[in-house]
């Protein structure tokens, strides 16, 4: 079973309102976290979702999660973990230097599908607002303090259906094809005096004078870098005269692809929940909110809160 750390109710060392600013807090380091709040069930079909939150570290990140989950209304929450099936996972993940990024993640026919776009988050100390808007036509946006940051379509920017189109099965680059657009100059020929060895004898070495030739063996000069060493001798390009450009490949109809106009939609969404992993020295605090709203949006969503 794993040792889950304590959240804790707090505003953090920095805050406008000291009672209005309170959220979620963890409280130990090189700790699991897991909390969540069960709410009336609803489905987003033929509407926009809004899902919205804030997240504070109140010191430099190391490695961990700063996102939510929205999980189906028949989650065990008593026995929620990593493994427990959700719809959609979005918010900051940051690992050291290399990751700094925003997950959004779409759970499809029971399978988790990452977003192929990099979306960078944010990593200071400072509370910072994310926004996730899922559209009925199938196109999201991701904003950061209420300012866009990503958008485009479900279809394109997550692999949920097959291609739309392949690379055709019927046709191959032709033998003859040649697309080096540079060649070997077939009249450019190797320099005579070209060669030269890479190391060479200490010309300046001289043998030690208690050097003992039956005790330490034959002394040979040690060897420096030949300063006439040009390395291997290539050939000079030239253009290709049989160049014909790079061939492309032709593209079919995918049979295995059907377009789906519900890609965005879920049903029985009932829950929301934190599942964190929290290593090093660091404060997270989160203040949540789940929202279900017509597309007329643009400003911070202020309506019904679900805070944990």
């Amino acid at each position: 079973m794993l040792d889950y750390g304590k959240f804790i109710l707090n505003a953090g060392k920095f805050y406008g309102d000291s009672e209005k600013d309170k959220g979620i807090q963890t409280s130990e380091d090189a700790k699991y976290y897991a909390r969540s709040i069960k709410f009336e069930k609803f489905n987003n079909e033929g509407q926009t979702m809004v899902t919205q939150f804030t997240v504070k570290h109140e010191q430099n990140i190391d490695c961990g999660g700063g996102y939510i989950k929205l999980f189906p209304t028949d989650l065990n929450q008593e026995d929620m973990n990593g493994d427990s099936p959700y719809y959609i996972m979005f918010g900051p993940d940051i690992c050291g230097a290399a990751t700094k990024k925003v997950h959004v993640i779409f759970n499809y026919k029971g399978k988790n599908h990452l977003i192929k776009k990099d979306i960078k988050c944010k990593d200071d100390e400072y509370t910072h607002l994310y926004t996730l808007i899922l559209n009925s036509d199938n196109t999201y946006e991701v904003k950061i303090d209420n300012k866009k940051v990503e958008s485009g379509s479900l279809e394109d920017d997550w692999d949920m259906l097959p291609a739309k189109m392949i690379k055709d099965p019927n046709f191959q680059k032709p033998d003859e094809w040649d697309d080096r657009e540079k060649i070997d100059d077939p009249d450019d020929v190797k320099p005579e005096d070209w060669d030269k060895p890479e190391k060479i004898p200490d010309p300046d070495a001289t043998k030690p004078n208690d050097w003992d030739t039956e005790m330490d063996g034959e002394w040979e000069h040690p060897l420096i870098q030949n300063i006439e060493y040009k390395g291997k001798w290539k050939p000079r390009k030239v253009e290709n005269p049989n160049f014909k450009g790079i061939w492309v490949h032709p593209k079919t109809v995918n049979p295995e692809y059907t377009p789906d106009v519900n890609l965005y939609k879920y049903d029985n969404i009932g829950v929301l929940g934190l599942d964190l992993w929290q290593d090093g020295e660091r404060k997270m605090k989160e203040k949540l909110a789940e929202e279900l709203k017509i597309k007329e949006m643009d400003t911070v969503i202020d309506s019904d809160k679900y805070e944990l």
